[in-house]
């Protein structure tokens, strides 16, 4: 039986001091494997470095990890695709294991979980990125039913048929959010492996903005829950609309019973004018919810039909 042919996705943005580590690390444990480099308008010589350490190198000019791993589904062909970061702060050597549950599990994908163990809790020196890990984990889990240890990992093995049917509008580092709830709204093969991470090398520095980019992170997950969930979404603000509705109706119906007249008309427009529009959301949850039903089925046809 033929060998599957594997793909290593290394996303790279000014990481001159790391890329040759990690294309040399894949071409010690995994020599079999074509290693891409898609360099995304680094200023350092990240290009030149994977070029010379034995990489394929490519280039993308629209600024963002999430259009350069794009661009790397549509253009390159494999049966098994690795993605990770170009910083050196995931281990290589650990890529046999990995591929093994991912191949006898018959994966979608395998993702490299750095909490279980502490190690990233150890590691990493960001403040507040602990917190931001465990907030979104604990958003998706309970939103979604799943079980997920480690939502934002950079490392990651993908099927060809996930590769090649994976589609987002994201730009940037919201990026492994999106997988993951991707793969768990349509009900793909995730499982994960534990690992251990590292932190940056000296004079390694990251490009994540812990505020900004943690609130882009949450911005897109209420955003998913709306276009995966919408029942869900839209139910919950009907909910929260009628009960406000129900308060402001509160004063009108008082004074209607005592003085068999409404003082505060303004008032009891305001409330029915909320109670509408909640059982308009209502009715929105509803139609969309039939909707993403359907994307649902037509997904799976889709998906068991790609070779």
């Amino acid at each position: 039986m033929e060998s599957p042919k594997i793909a290593v996705l290394v996303p790279c943005y000014n990481e001159a001091l790391t890329i040759g580590k990690v294309v040399s690390d894949f071409k010690t444990f995994l020599p079999n494997a074509e290693i891409y480099v898609y360099d995304n308008n680094s200023k350092d010589g990240t290009a030149a470095i994977a070029k010379e350490a034995g990489a394929i190198v490519q280039y993308e000019k629209k600024q963002g990890k999430a259009n350069v791993v794009f661009k790397m589904f549509r253009e390159i062909e494999a049966d098994i695709y690795i993605m990770i970061d170009g910083d050196d702060t995931y281990p290589v050597d650990c890529v046999q294991e990995m591929l093994n549950q991912f191949t006898e599990n018959n994966c979608d994908m395998l993702v490299g979980d750095r909490l279980s163990n502490n190690s990233y809790k150890n590691q990493n020196k960001r403040a507040f990125h602990n917190f931001g890990n465990n907030l979104v984990r604990g958003l998706i889990n309970v939103f979604f039913g799943s079980q997920l240890k480690d939502i934002l990992s950079g490392y990651r093995i993908f099927s060809k048929k996930f590769v090649k049917n994976y589609a987002s509008t994201i730009k940037g580092f919201e990026l492994e959010t999106d997988l993951s709830i991707y793969s768990l709204n349509y009900e793909l093969a995730i499982e994960e492996y534990s690992i251990d991470y590292r932190d940056r090398p000296e004079g390694s520095v990251s490009k994540l903005n812990t505020f900004t980019d943690g609130f882009k992170v949450i911005k897109l997950f209420f955003n998913l829950v709306r276009l995966y969930k919408p029942l869900l979404f839209f139910g919950a603000v009907s909910a929260i609309l009628f009960v406000i509705g129900l308060l402001f109706m509160v004063v009108p119906i008082k004074e209607y019973f005592e003085y068999k007249y409404v003082y505060k008309v303004p008032t009891l427009i305001f409330s029915i004018m909320l109670i509408i529009v909640s059982l308009l959301s209502f009715m929105t949850g509803l139609i969309l919810d039939n909707i993403s039903i359907i994307d649902k089925k037509n997904f799976k046809v889709r998906f068991n039909s790609t070779k």
